[in-house]
């Protein structure tokens, strides 16, 4: 059985500081979405902003995952991009990866994981809006750690939902490291997933045959937890249908 090309995003060319004395710009992707990917039988693919044969990509892959990283400019979807705590906006990635989700979303359906930003950027592409600072609106931060990065947050799926599904769970926590969620529902898109302080943690998309958001990390804990694992690995089934 011939295994599934699944494309994955990148960080943009200045999102990561690993300069050198002959390079100053790199694309990468942490490699724990590239392990998760292997481990479920994918091929991995990455897909660096900039790229303009989008269509040409999604004609390859049979699977396609937007992954995490920094903010959508603001001025997109109408907010404030002023906002101190907006930050590593990237214009070249939000160009590529908001058509990209677009094509996904439309007239070049493919199997979807939306995970972190890409969920973010899926709402955006689909005409929702942001919350540019989660604290801003809840108060207390449980979506971040003391250092604003990593944190252990509880969140609950709806009972009978496609997320709850995959997991066979309705009730995990995992990994969390977001300043940033959905305001305004895009087009299409359907709650999923929430957490104790009712910002949305998981969505999909009406009328499309697999098309999951979630606003946390999966591919953290992924190796060690099987309710994370089987994201990435029901991904990979749908994708193997089309391959």
């Amino acid at each position: 059985m011939t295994a599934p090309l699944i494309g994955l995003t990148t960080y943009g060319r200045h999102e990561l500081d690993f300069r050198t004395t002959h390079y100053s710009e790199w694309f990468g992707i942490p490699t724990l979405y590239v392990d998760a990917v292997r481990r479920a039988g994918g091929v991995p693919l990455l897909v660096p902003p900039g790229e303009e044969n989008l269509e040409l990509i999604l004609e390859t892959v049979d699977g396609m995952i937007l992954i995490g990283g920094g903010d959508i400019n603001p001025e997109i979807y109408g907010g404030d991009s002023t906002h101190p705590a907006v930050h590593r906006v990237d214009p070249e990635r939000d160009k590529t990866e908001l058509a990209l989700a677009r094509l996904l979303a439309g007239e070049k359906k493919r199997p979807t994981l939306c995970i972190c930003r890409g969920l973010q950027v899926a709402n955006v592409a689909l005409g929702g809006t942001l919350h540019e600072h989660v604290p801003d609106v809840v108060g207390e931060d449980i979506h971040r750690g003391d250092d604003m990065g990593w944190t252990v947050q509880p969140l609950r799926a709806e009972p009978g939902s496609a997320v709850a599904e995959i997991m066979g769970a309705e009730e995990v926590a995992t990994y969390s490291g977001h300043h940033q969620a959905i305001k305004d529902l895009g087009e299409g898109l359907r709650v999923t997933g929430t957490s104790a302080d009712g910002i949305i943690e998981a969505a999909d998309l009406r009328g499309h045959p697999w098309f999951i958001c979630v606003q946390w990390h999966p591919e953290v804990t992924a190796a060690e937890d099987p309710t994370q694992q089987r994201l990435f690995d029901a991904l990979i089934r749908q994708a193997r249908r089309r391959s």
